[in-house]
C-alpha cells in the first residue's frame, strides 16, 4: 500500500512575506498581475531555481519566472512569439557578423539573485560577462541583458513590467524595448522611466548596444502579420 507525501508547509518565519499578507497584497507585490500566472506550488516564497528548471524540464513545459520565492508563469500568446522570433531572426544576424556577443529567445533564463530569476522575451548579453567569451552550460547563468525585449501580452501589467525594468537596469542593462503589438509601438528605454516611443514610421536602433542594428518597424510588423512585406 502506497503512502501519500505531503510536502511540509513552511512557517511564516520561513517565508519572504508579511504573516498579515493576503493573496491581494502578494499579487500588488508581484505588478497587479492576474491570480491566473502565479503558480500554489511550490507555497509561494517558497519556490527555488530548481522548481524554474524542474516545470520547464517537464512534458507540459511551463515556463516561470522566480519573484522572491514566487513562481510567476510568462504569458506570450502565438503574435507575441513570433514578432520576438522575427526580432531575433535578424539580432542572431546581425551578431553573425558582429561578433560582440550572445543572443537569447524567450525560453533564456538569468539569475539575478537566488531569488530572482527573469526571462527576457529575447536579449542580448555582451562576451565579456561570459568567461573566455563562451556560453555557460548551466541552465540558469548569472548574466545580465545589455539588451533587454519584452513583447507585451495583454495580462503584462505597467508595474510588472515596470518591476521587471527595475531588475533589469539595476544589473547593469543599458537598453530595453518593450514591444506592443496593440499599437504597433516600440518604447525604449534607457533607464527605468526613461523611455521615448516609435511608431511604425520610425526605426529601431541599436545605439551603442548593438552598433549598427537598425530595423523598420513597420517592416517588422507587417512580417509578423503576412510574411514578406
Amino acid at each position: 500500500m502506497s503512502t501519500l507525501t505531503v510536502a511540509p508547509i513552511p512557517s511564516a518565519s520561513n517565508l519572504p512575506f508579511p504573516e498579515e499578507w493576503t493573496l491581494a497584497d502578494l499579487l500588488e507585490h508581484l505588478g497587479g498581475i492576474p491570480a491566473s500566472r502565479v503558480l500554489l506550488h511550490p507555497t509561494p516564497g517558497s519556490a527555488t531555481e530548481a522548481d524554474v528548471i524542474r516545470l520547464e524540464a517537464q512534458a507540459n513545459k511551463r515556463l516561470c519566472e522566480l519573484i522572491d520565492g514566487v513562481l510567476v508563469e510568462k504569458a506570450m500568446g502565438y503574435r507575441e512569439s513570433r514578432i520576438a522570433l522575427i526580432l531575433g531572426t535578424l539580432l542572431e544576424n546581425y551578431l553573425f557578423g558582429n561578433n560582440i556577443g550572445a543572443g537569447a529567445d524567450g525560453t533564456g533564463m538569468m539569475r539575478f539573485n537566488p531569488q530572482r530569476v527573469r526571462i527576457p522575451d529575447l536579449s542580448f548579453v555582451s562576451w565579456d560577462q561570459f568567461p573566455n567569451r563562451e556560453v555557460p552550460a548551466t541552465p540558469i547563468p548569472s548574466v545580465y541583458p545589455n539588451l533587454a525585449v519584452e513583447v507585451l501580452s495583454v495580462s503584462n501589467t505597467a508595474e510588472e513590467m515596470r518591476n521587471k525594468r527595475e531588475d533589469y537596469f539595476s544589473a547593469g542593462t543599458k537598453l530595453v524595448w518593450e514591444i506592443d503589438p496593440q499599437t504597433e509601438t516600440v518604447r525604449v528605454f534607457t533607464e527605468v522611466d526613461d523611455s521615448s516611443l516609435l511608431t511604425i514610421n520610425d526605426t529601431l536602433d541599436g545605439a551603442d548596444v548593438l552598433p549598427g542594428f537598425r530595423v523598420s518597424i513597420r517592416e517588422m510588423f507587417e512580417r509578423a502579420r503576412r510574411g514578406n512585406p
